[in-house]
């Protein structure tokens, strides 16, 4: 190993730290990162252990009280009607409640932070196009868009993310041609011009990181958003069908028991509430530590407790 790999990775090592240490001086985001990353490995490895468990029926344990271990410990959070365990469908329908989510904002965030580049750089009327585009697009309710469109495709999980991706593009399209719009105007972007750099390199290279940090944040709020949106539309009957499960689904089937069995309709709207709060307080934490400008507090803070 050279002494440049040494190098290289102690400096890794050394903002890996850095991160952890101001992850650390905010507990409410250290816990709620701690969360989303059992989250993540239930929604990655839950099905290959638990599928089995979440599609056995067992009549004899039809709406099983919660903490009663009488038929094993996978019924620690009772049962549903057809005795299927709720914790191992809570850890299997993670994956497709993530998948969605993930999906939708990740390919809303592509498109709108693309089309809000070149909408934000050009001086073409392409760039006027583009933004009237975005309008219309938000001049539909997004709930009310995706309800119209799954009544008239089959409610799959791709068509659930595509109707749900191209009801977020505006909100990315706006805020990047806003940020683009002021950052374009700055000294050295205006230096990089004058040097004969290409459109390209300005973009990629000067301005697309300079508004990175915005777009994450808003992309961890948007994640929120749109999990809360497809637990509404698999509530109304027109997300997710069985025998597929997410959290939204399980909460709209646990419905018809809500006085009798209320724990069918409880723990995956409490693992949705968590999962939200979480999010939200990831991305606060996001906001200040990928701010230059406030980031001292969190290094501060780092530094006393450690």
């Amino acid at each position: 190993m050279t002494d440049t790999q040494i190098l290289s990775g102690r400096k890794q090592s050394g903002a890996l730290g850095r991160w952890f240490s101001m992850l650390w001086a905010d507990k409410l985001a250290f816990f709620a990162a701690l969360f989303l990353f059992v989250v993540l490995l239930c929604a990655i490895l839950g099905p290959h252990f638990l599928d089995a468990y979440a599609t056995k029926q067992n009549l004899r344990g039809r709406n099983a009280p919660p903490f009663d271990l009488t038929h094993g410990w996978i019924y620690v959070l009772g049962a549903d009607a057809l005795g299927r365990p709720l914790l191992a469908r809570i850890v299997v329908a993670a994956q497709n409640t993530m998948l969605v989510a993930a999906g939708a904002v990740a390919a809303s965030s592509v498109v709108g932070a693309a089309l809000g580049l070149v909408a934000g750089y050009s001086r073409r009327s392409a760039a006027q196009w583009i933004m009237r585009l975005g309008d219309v697009i938000m001049s539909f309710p997004s709930l009310l868009l995706a309800v119209i469109v799954l009544y008239m495709l089959e409610p799959s999980v791709a068509n659930i993310v595509l109707v749900l991706a191209i009801t977020r593009i505006p909100i990315y399209l706006r805020t990047t041609r806003a940020e683009v719009l002021e950052v374009r105007e700055r000294m050295f972007v205006q230096a990089a011009t004058v040097m004969g750099a290409s459109h390209r390199r300005i973009v990629f290279r000067h301005i697309l990181p300079v508004i990175l940090p915005t777009l994450v944040t808003i992309a961890t709020l948007d994640f929120a958003f749109v999990m809360l949106a497809e637990s509404s539309l698999s509530f109304l009957g027109i997300g997710i069908q069985a025998p597929e499960i997410t959290w939204g689904l399980m909460v709209s089937q646990g419905r018809p028991y809500l006085t009798n069995a209320w724990w069918l309709s409880f723990w995956p709207g409490l693992a949705i509430i968590l999962t939200t709060l979480s999010l939200n307080l990831l991305s606060n934490w996001l906001r200040i530590a990928l701010d230059p400008a406030q980031r001292w507090r969190l290094e501060m803070r780092g530094r006393k407790n450690g």
